[in-house]
């Protein structure tokens, strides 16, 4: 399938808040974000996020992910980043003042390159706008240079996507390279 995406790189549920964090692994705090694992009990969230046309739009033409997909398929794949990566991985990001999922996060290995790290993120529609998806980017940008040593850090997106290009942009990555996949 071919794309027109750029590469960009930079600079070189119900439980209560409590129950839920005792049960997922906290990653990395923000001033609004909670970075957390995954758990099997985040697949309806998942699904939903995924169910949503405009939030899929730029990765899979606004199809909707299968639920049997998003729970046999994709949350172990996710969980399963933690094992094979270590401290890198997906992270559910949970706004703090309101306990809500907004999406995730990924910072991973990117390449043959353990030095070369891969920024992701993806976000419910009410989240959007608002400051979010950079600020989570800038403080895993900072983790991955400072505390996790990489030498680069990559992320993709659509040519057409302009939002997630500034959320680029603004945690101090650059225009790199087009690529076809």
């Amino acid at each position: 399938m071919a794309t027109d995406e750029p590469d960009i790189m930079a600079r070189g549920g119900t439980l209560g808040k409590e129950e839920k964090h005792a049960m997922a692994t906290l990653y990395l705090q923000t001033e609004r974000l909670d970075l957390r694992a995954f758990t099997d009990n985040d697949a309806e969230l998942l699904y939903a996020l995924d169910s949503d046309p405009e939030v899929m739009r730029f990765i899979s033409d606004g199809s909707p992910t299968p639920m049997h997909v998003v729970r046999d398929e994709v949350l172990p794949m996710l969980m399963g980043e933690y094992a094979s990566a270590g401290i890198l991985g997906a992270w559910a990001a949970i706004e703090r003042e309101t306990d809500d999922f907004l999406g995730w996060f990924h910072l991973r290995p990117f390449g043959d390159d353990p030095r070369v790290l891969e920024l992701g993120y993806r976000f419910v529609r009410r989240a959007w706008g608002r400051g979010l998806a950079t600020e989570g980017s800038l403080a895993l940008v900072a983790k991955g240079f400072d505390a996790l040593g990489a030498d680069r850090i990559v992320a993709k997106t659509m040519q057409a996507n302009r939002g997630s290009q500034r959320v680029m942009e603004k945690a101090g990555l650059s225009y790199d390279s087009a690529f076809v996949e």
